[in-house]
């Protein structure tokens, strides 16, 4: 959610400022914006929508300028509107902010009592008035952001410019990602390195509290005693077909694709002869694992049900008790941590608020260590927690999460195995597990040559209001992921239950204008789950079943797909495939905008 990008150049800035903000269009947003520092004033435009509505207007007005910053604002405080997209301006500041500022309700009354006039609903701006006032007292930018952050409580990142000041860009960071590019006779700040994938691969990440003055020459951080410090440079080569669509008519479509090669990186490297290798996890993690009694995984949205999915393999492999939270509620309910817990968090971006505060959380308590799995090496997430594995799916673009989600799952089952290895436990399930891990790539392209069946039942949803889900066992929370595919790009309500719960109440929703999904794997719960689907049959529903390749139930009404044969463990994985196929072609009919859905955000970075 809400992207940030500034420069410094001896070259004119404002295209590249707009190309980094299409590059973070994927992030989720509602308006955009752009100001650019010129001779005698500060050009500013705000525009509501798409970013290429901003960038109509640029081309019509072609400002100039070697300095400037830009924005796309997903709305938190104050509907979409041009009033309320950034950037924000008092007197000569002008501003971009990424986050939520908790107490810009006692600021705002301060600084209206002083003379300030606000033109927006955001809290927004209430850091370009603070700006502004410290400024008159400073009488110079940098040190007005040092003052100005001190009165803020919340997460932020910033980047300011002012009329008096034509080189120079003023950042700051708190609990937001931000970081610098470095270029050549040119500099920036992006909250999101992909903005800046074609200017530079030189990055530098800012930590919690730091301050930092750009110029097109150079950069300075100064951490929050304002004492100069440096950061480490990271090189990151970003690949350009890792971020465009390619022949793909969506990104969500090709990251549906991607996730053979996905799945096979996520793996790779990880696995012996007939065992998971030690300390996967980083250096002394077999160790730690070694000591575990119990784990206690947080996560939010998709993340948090591969966790659930976790909690089953944990449980059947290394044979100990799990527990799955919501990270957003997770800190607020008093837990109690037992002895031996090791803390699990999993997130996509590494930036996810929810998550990274329950991890802050969980690191004042008293956990056995904490553990994060994570697609982004360079996010807060990785860098705060102790041990962690790489799921290297690469850049995922589309809100609605695939390949991010099937190499959670891949990670999940390489800890669980890690973990019995450490406790040894169940080694001859072990052995197996590392021959179906290798050989988890081609089913899941067998699974994603099922794309012209799953078409053949998409005009039976398409036209429907509502859903429901069905599965049992480790596949509720892949029915649950299915569900929530749908909901996310089609905007068909879904709701998912475990089958056995339909007696219980969401039976009496069911009739001919309400399609069910099934899951329904050979394995024990089989026989049951058909029971289920009966009940299902003769109240005239209509069922699309994703099953083994002996059918248990005869469908009058509806669509049996026989899905490949798998691993019983990690048919969770594959039984994935077909439901985002579902839901995207669903979406397509319908005629959404799949990789944007309305009121979404990729990384949602305030709580």
């Amino acid at each position: 959610m809400c992207g940030i990008i500034g420069a410094a150049s001896s070259r004119n800035v404002g295209k590249l400022l707009v190309q980094g903000l299409h590059k973070m269009e994927y992030r989720g947003y509602d308006s955009a914006g752009i100001a650019l520092h010129q001779k005698d004033n500060i050009f500013n435009l705000r525009t509501l929508g798409k970013v290429s509505l901003l960038e109509d207007e640029m081309i019509e007005q072609r400002p100039k300028s070697k300095l400037g910053i830009a924005h796309t604002r997903w709305a938190t405080h104050g509907k979409p509107s041009k009033k309320n997209a950034h950037p924000h301006e008092s007197g000569e500041v002008n501003i971009v902010h990424n986050g939520i500022i908790e107490n810009y309700l006692e600021l705002k009354e301060k600084l209206v009592q002083a003379g300030y006039t606000f033109e927006s609903e955001t809290d927004s701006e209430v850091i370009a008035h603070l700006l502004h006032q410290h400024f008159q007292s400073k009488g110079d930018l940098l040190a007005a952001m040092h003052e100005a952050i001190k009165e803020l409580d919340g997460a932020f990142a910033i980047a300011a410019i002012h009329i008096k000041d034509k080189n120079r860009l003023v950042v700051a960071r708190n609990k937001s990602p931000l970081l610098i590019g470095v270029g050549l006779e040119e500099n920036f700040a992006a909250s999101d390195p992909l903005a800046l994938s074609q200017l530079t691969n030189e990055f530098v990440f800012l930590e919690d509290g730091d301050v930092a003055e750009i110029t097109k020459e150079s950069y300075q951080v100064f951490d929050r005693k304002n004492s100069p410090i440096s950061r480490d440079v990271t090189e990151i080569d970003i690949a350009v077909n890792a971020v465009t669509k390619g022949e793909y008519s969506h990104f969500m479509e090709k990251e549906i694709y991607e996730q053979p090669n996905a799945v096979a990186n996520t793996i790779d490297g990880k696995l012996g002869d007939d065992d998971v290798l030690d300390n996967i996890f980083g250096l002394g993690s077999s160790e730690v694992f070694s000591k575990i009694k119990r784990i206690q995984f947080v996560a939010c949205g998709t993340s948090l049900h591969a966790g659930k999915v976790g909690r089953f393999w944990f449980e059947q492999i290394a044979k100990i008790p799990c527990y799955v939270d919501f990270a957003s509620e997770y800190r607020y309910r008093d837990p109690l941590v037992e002895e031996g817990t090791l803390f699990v968090t999993i997130s996509q971006s590494g930036e996810t608020a929810d998550t990274l505060a329950a991890l802050r959380y969980a690191q004042e308590k008293d956990y056995l260590s904490t553990l994060s799995i994570c697609n982004v090496p360079t996010s807060s997430l990785a860098r705060e927690s102790e041990h962690v594995l790489f799921t290297n799916a690469g850049p995922e673009i589309g809100v609605a999460s695939t390949k991010a989600f099937t190499t959670q799952l891949a990670g999940l089952m390489l800890l669980a195995m890690s973990i019995a290895k450490s406790l040894n436990k169940d080694k001859q399930n072990r052995k197996k597990l590392v021959h179906e891990l290798r050989n988890l790539p081609k089913v899941i392209e067998e699974t994603l040559k099922l794309s012209n069946e799953i078409l053949s039942i998409v005009p039976n949803i398409a036209d429907k209001h509502n859903a429901l889900f069905l599965g049992r066992g480790m596949f509720f929370p892949i029915v649950q992921e299915g569900a929530l595919k749908l909901k996310e790009i089609s905007y068909i309500h879904a709701e998912a239950y475990p089958a056995g719960e339909l007696k219980h109440g969401p039976l009496a929703l069911v009739d001919d204008q309400i399609p069910v999904v099934a899951l329904s794997p050979e394995n024990t719960l089989t026989e049951k789950l058909v029971s289920n689907l009966e009940e299902v049959k003769a109240r005239g529903g209509t069922l699309y079943v994703f099953g083994g390749e002996k059918a248990k139930i005869k469908i009058e009404r509806g669509e049996y797909i026989q899905m490949p044969e798998c691993s019983e463990l990690l048919a969770p994985i594959i039984y994935t495939i077909p439901l985002q196929i579902l839901a995207y072609h669903v979406a397509c009919q319908r005629g959404t905008d799949l990789d944007q859905p309305r009121n979404l955000a990729k990384s949602v970075t305030v709580e």
